[in-house]
C-alpha cells in the first residue's frame, strides 16, 4: 500500500510502498499523480532503477525529451540522460553541470515540461555529509503571495522563454566543457511563449510560470519595463519561505512538477567527489488533456 508522508514544509513528500521497477496499477498511479500536484516534489527512497524501467515509469506521465546534442544518454535507452562528473578513460560519462542555477525544465518548449524523474546512483559525500542537494521553489505559493496590483497587471501577460539563455550562461562559466550550440542545434530549440500565470492542470490553481533560467521577455511590456518586472518576479519567487531542499541518498528517485516549481542543483562537490544521476525529462503533452487527469485521478 502506498504511503504519502509530506515533509510539513512548503513542498515535498516521501512515498513508500511502491516498486517502481514494475508497472504501477491505475489506482497507485492516481495516488502518485494527486500527491505530485499537492506536494510538488515526491521522493521514493530505495529505488535503484535500470534505464529501461526508469523510462517506462516516466512514460506514464508523458513523452520524454532527449538530448539536443545527442550526448550523455544511456547507450541502449536514449530517453534516459546521464548526469555525472565522473571521467572514464579521459572522457566525461555524463553532463556535469546540469541544472546548476534557478530554472524550470523545458519551459522553452511549445509543449512545456511536466515532470523530471531523477534517480540517484552515486551521491558525493564529504566527512559523511551528502553533497549536491537540489533546492526547489513553490510557484503555487509564489503566485498566492504576489502583490495584487502586479497580479492584475500581468493577468493576461505572456513571457518568451529561450533555451539559449541558460545554455549560453553555462558555456560562459566554463566549468564543465560545454560548447556553444551549433546553428542546427539552436534551431531544434526555438523560443516559445507561455502565459506568466498558468492554471495548474492537477490542482486547478494558478502558478507563477516565469523562471530566471529561460524567461527573457514579458511580451506586452517594452524592453526596459520587461527587464524590471522580470527582476522583481525572480526576486519574489526565490524568497526563503517558498524554498525546499532535498538532500540526496543513493536510491532516491525524485519526481518533481516543473509546472508548479523551480529548481537549482547545488554544485558544492569537487571533481573527485563523484555524482551519478539518471534522468528522464517528461513533456506536458498528456497532463493538459482533461481526460488524462480526470481518468487518472478517478482510478
Amino acid at each position: 500500500m502506498l504511503t504519502i508522508r509530506p515533509t510539513g514544509g512548503v513542498l515535498g513528500a516521501s512515498v513508500t510502498g511502491a516498486d517502481l521497477s514494475r508497472s504501477l496499477s491505475a489506482p497507485d498511479f492516481a495516488v502518485i499523480l494527486r500527491a505530485l500536484g499537492e506536494n510538488g516534489v515526491l521522493c521514493f527512497p530505495g529505488q535503484l532503477l535500470e534505464a529501461a524501467a526508469l523510462r517506462d515509469f516516466s512514460l506514464r506521465f508523458g513523452s520524454i525529451q532527449t538530448s539536443v546534442t545527442g550526448k550523455f544518454q544511456d547507450p541502449t535507452v536514449p530517453e534516459v540522460g546521464i548526469l555525472s562528473n565522473i571521467v572514464e578513460n579521459g572522457q566525461p560519462i555524463g553532463l556535469a553541470d546540469a541544472g546548476q542555477d534557478w530554472h524550470t525544465d523545458m519551459s522553452y518548449r511549445d509543449t512545456m515540461g511536466f515532470v523530471n524523474v531523477l534517480n540517484a546512483h552515486k551521491v558525493p559525500r564529504r566527512d559523511g555529509k551528502a553533497l549536491g542537494s537540489t533546492v526547489f521553489a513553490n510557484m503555487h505559493a509564489a503566485y498566492d503571495a504576489l502583490d495584487p496590483g502586479l497580479k492584475r497587471r500581468l493577468e493576461n501577460a505572456t513571457a518568451t522563454h529561450d533555451f539559449n539563455k541558460f545554455w549560453d550562461m553555462m558555456v560562459k562559466r566554463g566549468t564543465s566543457g560545454r560548447q556553444p550550440l551549433t546553428p542546427e542545434q539552436r534551431a531544434k530549440r526555438p523560443p516559445s511563449v507561455h502565459p506568466v500565470f498558468l492554471i495548474h492542470p492537477i490542482t486547478g490553481r494558478k502558478v507563477l510560470y516565469c523562471n530566471p533560467g529561460y524567461a527573457v521577455r514579458i511580451n506586452e511590456l517594452d524592453e526596459a519595463e520587461s527587464d524590471r518586472v522580470l527582476e522583481a518576479l525572480f526576486e519574489h519567487q526565490l524568497q526563503p519561505r517558498f524554498l525546499h531542499t532535498h538532500v540526496w541518498t543513493e536510491g532516491d528517485l525524485l519526481i518533481w512538477d516543473n509546472i508548479g516549481t523551480l529548481h537549482n542543483a547545488i554544485p558544492d562537490y569537487g571533481p573527485n567527489e563523484h555524482r551519478l544521476m539518471k534522468r528522464c525529462q517528461v513533456m506536458a503533452d498528456k497532463v493538459f488533456q482533461p481526460d488524462f487527469v480526470r481518468q487518472a485521478l478517478a482510478a
